[in-house]
């Protein structure tokens, strides 16, 4: 790289400085910076497109620490909350934690992956935490759904949710609830209990604290996965957190 291309650079991605440093140059002296850019960015732009791509890194790495550090933080509250319901292997070696909308096509997308990675892993344990994103009928459904745990049915009330194609209305839940052998009545008057709406906005604020914006994702180790993705890359996720 040339001196002046190397100058144009370094004076390009120390523009906010620069900025800073204004009111000590004259305007002859601020001139000639401008012009040295300006000559430099004609006769080679491509130092615009390095310049943006060295931005583009330096935000990447400052975005993937925050995650660390956000991730060793909150590691109690999203790996070892007792209250959470657990699929896979209770006692399993990984854990991967899955942020998820029973009312999200994604979610419901994902769900066999899912399932095919607790039957090749034996030695995962998944912790699912409910943020319910799409509305009312997404808060609907992770009532239902902590309600049902106090019968033991979380796991199962999620799964046939996962695998179905109805909205989560409230004649849906019952439906399905019963289908599961849950007492409805029951279910019904501790979906409206304080607790559980607690649960539920202590899940949210996790997920804001994670940067998580949207379903499903899923967290294994110190990695955070946005979006569905293949059986192979969660394994690859899972292999490197064991």
């Amino acid at each position: 790289m040339s001196l002046s291309r190397r100058v144009a650079l370094g004076a390009f991605l120390a523009l906010p400085a620069q900025a800073a440093l204004a009111q000590a140059l004259t305007e002859a002296q601020r001139a000639e910076v401008l012009d040295i850019l300006r000559r430099a960015l004609r006769d080679d732009p491509s130092i615009l497109r390095d310049a943006l791509a060295s931005l583009e890194t330096a935000d990447q790495t400052a975005q993937a620490e925050a995650a660390r550090q956000a991730l060793a933080s909150n590691a109690d509250a999203l790996f070892r909350n007792p209250e959470d319901p657990v699929k896979g292997n209770p006692q399993g070696r990984v854990t991967m934690v899955e942020f998820f909308d029973a009312r999200c096509g994604y979610c419901k997308a994902m769900h066999p992956t899912m399932e095919e990675a607790i039957r090749r892993n034996s030695q995962l344990r998944v912790v699912l935490k409910d943020i319910p994103i799409l509305g009312p009928n997404s808060v609907l459904a992770s009532r239902a759904l902590f309600a049902a745990q106090r019968q033991g049915k979380y796991v199962q009330l999620y799964d046939a949710l996962m695998r179905g194609r109805d909205d989560t209305t409230e004649a849906v839940l019952r439906r399905e609830a019963e289908r599961l052998g849950a007492d409805w009545a029951r279910l019904r008057r501790d979906m409206d209990d304080p607790a559980i709406m607690r649960r539920i906005e202590a899940n949210v604020n996790l997920a804001r604290a994670l940067n998580i914006q949207g379903t499903p994702a899923m967290v294994v180790g110190s990695t955070i996965i946005p979006g569905a993705v293949s059986l192979q890359q969660l394994e690859a996720a899972i292999a490197a957190a064991a």
